[in-house]
């Protein structure tokens, strides 16, 4: 199969097509509008549903109920958009609903603006909604690698009967890439077993699907099974990419388009014979703490490089045990960190 050239926004909707979505459920807010477009084009093209909700509460709330009868269900939006579906992502969450969010982040707080930005991080991955619950988050690093991860997204969301996001930024949205888009076939496990509609499947069995528990022990038990399978992904489900880590003495850590940037920096920066290496989370919940136990002893300092004002790094400090200093670079409210920049503070870094 040949290679198309694409932009990121319909990259990632043709990628959700070929891996089964049945349905979508949205509503516009820049930088990701042409994901809505492309499905309302193209999905029922395949046989699929696509409504644009009143609002994005509306919007999340029909894909609750769409994840309830089994369906593979998808939903897009941007940072105020994600914000205004929590509460239906954490009832999501409480009923143990599969569907796959697509977040294309902008920058903020509050309506921001509309350039890219990675000021979601603490969203995505602390839980943006009330509970304790959390999502499985992936973080591509180009075009490619976004359209691979929405494709499997659905077999983990099923695997963990959990909802997934996938937590891109507006470069990504906007770029345009060749990609290579294969049909996938989503492996929903058995979904019979526990999905409305199924009733005779089960032999005359109903389901009861829902979050709410008066009961405060049965409400305990359930969110002691939530954080079971949590620790399962915690422990069978974490990526990473190191890079030039070997002989590092200086350790980026970053993800998404700040990642891609700073392999760039790095590249050029060994050239000069500085050694710098980079520690990419693609998993951002499940964080790969792991990682960070490949930083050789030659490394003296961490530094970690995001479209924010540092959200990742207690995550960075808690996967090095605090044995080496880590320090913050990075631009937010829809600028990015050039190739210079990060080659300027790391040789800052390294004296």
């Amino acid at each position: 199969m040949t290679k198309v050239l694409m932009k990121g926004s319909e990259a990632i909707a043709e990628a959700a097509i070929q891996a089964g979505c049945t349905h979508f459920f949205g509503y516009p807010i820049t930088p990701q509008n042409e994901i809505p477009e492309y499905m309302s084009a193209h999905l029922p093209e395949h046989g699929g549903i696509y409504i644009q909700g009143e609002s994005e509460v509306a919007s999340i709330n029909m894909v609750l109920g769409a994840a309830a009868t089994g369906c593979q269900v998808m939903t897009s939006s941007s940072s105020p958009g994600i914000s205004l579906m929590s509460e239906g992502i954490s009832y999501l969450a409480g009923s143990e609903l599969p569907c796959v969010i697509v977040n294309v982040m902008r920058g903020g707080p509050g309506l921001g603006g509309i350039l890219p930005s990675q000021a979601d991080y603490l969203q995505a991955t602390k839980g943006g909604g009330n509970g304790d619950y959390n999502l499985m988050v992936f973080a591509p690093g180009n075009l490619q690698e976004a359209v691979d991860l929405v494709q499997s997204a659905w077999d983990y969301a099923f695997k963990y009967r959990n909802p997934v996001m996938i937590l891109a930024d507006g470069f990504m949205g906007q770029m345009m890439e060749p990609v290579e888009i294969k049909e996938h076939k989503t492996d929903r496990g058995n979904v019979e077993s526990w999905a409305l509609g199924y009733y005779k499947e089960r032999g005359n069995k109903r389901s009861l699907i829902k979050s709410m528990n008066l009961t405060p022990e049965l409400l305990e038990e359930h969110n002691i099974h939530l954080q079971e399978k949590y620790a399962a992904m915690k422990k069978e489900e974490t990526m990473f990419e190191l890079v030039n880590l070997d002989d590092a003495e200086l350790v980026i850590a970053s993800y998404g388009t700040s990642a891609r940037i700073a392999k760039t920096a790095i590249s050029h920066l060994r050239n000069e014979g500085y050694k710098v290496g980079m520690v990419r989370p693609i998993t951002l919940f499940p964080f790969p703490y792991e990682a960070f136990d490949r930083i050789p002893a030659s490394t003296k300092h961490i530094l970690d490089i995001e479209m924010n004002m540092g959200q990742m790094i207690d995550d960075v400090k808690i996967a090095t045990a605090c044995k080496y200093p880590v320090s913050f670079f990075g631009h937010c409210g829809g600028l990015a960190p050039s190739v210079e920049e990060i080659e300027a503070e790391c040789k800052k870094i390294l004296g």
